[in-house]
């Protein structure tokens, strides 16, 4: 029980005291958790309660136009964020000795490269948030079908995954999870852009299946990557990386089950 206090405590420190950087703490959105999970509880409470509820005894909106500009400037955003990699020094990501982590980026973190990944790192945590509207679209639409639990958890925790990993771990560890999920949401966003376009474009979409695997690879290699972080011994806080092991774990086994529920038994 001692061992497990002291672990506690010695994370905690290595939390706030050692690795959290203070220069986001002036963001918008960063000081505290609270304006996050505000957001986070807001959305919970519409797309749960709230919304079917006010829905209930109307019309579907037909957002279709909204829809298609929603989708399509989520793609853009999307390059973009990928894009913003370019302004992040590789050879220090991807191949420093010894796992170049965030603490030799701590002291000086005005650092072009520092402020480079944060920037995007803040940038990635928004674009969670605008991703919420999924949700509230469908219930505005009245597709409750699609509300599933798997879908508001991966929109939830992915918010609050990405605040945390701007707020504790400023720095590299997180450019290859934000770079690989931004390109899987090109794909996807393309996919819903396509779809709100009409029947006559569903010729175009045969390969929707094929989403839900490059999700999970993508979870592969989000879980191989953060894997290496401790095999490396990388200075970050261990249990912020148990956490964030422990939610691509879940992922891959929420999206694994809808692809066998969606797919593999209309096969049998």
């Amino acid at each position: 029980m001692t061992n497990l206090i002291q672990l506690v405590v010695s994370n905690y420190n290595e939390i706030l005291k050692n690795v959290r950087d203070p220069m986001v703490d002036s963001w918008p959105l960063m000081e505290s958790p609270g304006p996050m999970l505000c957001i986070i509880g807001t959305y919970l409470i519409f797309v749960l309660k709230v919304g079917p509820k006010m829905m209930e005894k109307r019309p579907a909106f037909q957002l279709n136009t909204v829809m298609i500009l929603y989708n399509g400037l989520q793609v853009l955003f999307s390059i973009w964020l990928t894009t913003l990699i370019l302004d992040v020094n590789f050879k220090k990501v991807f191949f420093a000795h010894g796992c170049n982590v965030q603490k030799h980026l701590l002291p000086n973190s005005q650092t072009t490269n520092a402020q480079a990944m944060s920037r995007g790192a803040w940038w990635y945590f928004f674009s969670k948030i605008t991703e919420l509207l999924d949700t509230v679209f469908f219930v505005l639409r009245k597709k409750q079908n699609q509300i599933s639990f798997l879908h508001v958890f991966h929109h939830s925790i992915t918010a609050v995954f990405s605040w945390a990993y701007l707020k504790f771990l400023p720095g590299e560890q997180g450019v290859v999870i934000g770079f690989l999920n931004s390109i899987v949401h090109i794909i996807m966003y393309s996919y819903y852009c396509i779809a709100a376009l009409g029947p006559k474009y569903r010729k175009y979409l045969w390969w929707k299946k094929y989403m839900t695997w490059i999700q999970l690879v993508q979870f592969a290699l989000m879980l191989v990557y953060l894997v290496l972080t401790l095999i490396f011994d990388c200075r970050t806080p261990k249990a912020l990386t148990y956490f964030f092991m422990t939610v691509v774990i879940i992922f891959m086994y929420l999206f694994s089950d809808f692809y066998r529920q969606a797919y593999q038994k209309k096969i049998i």
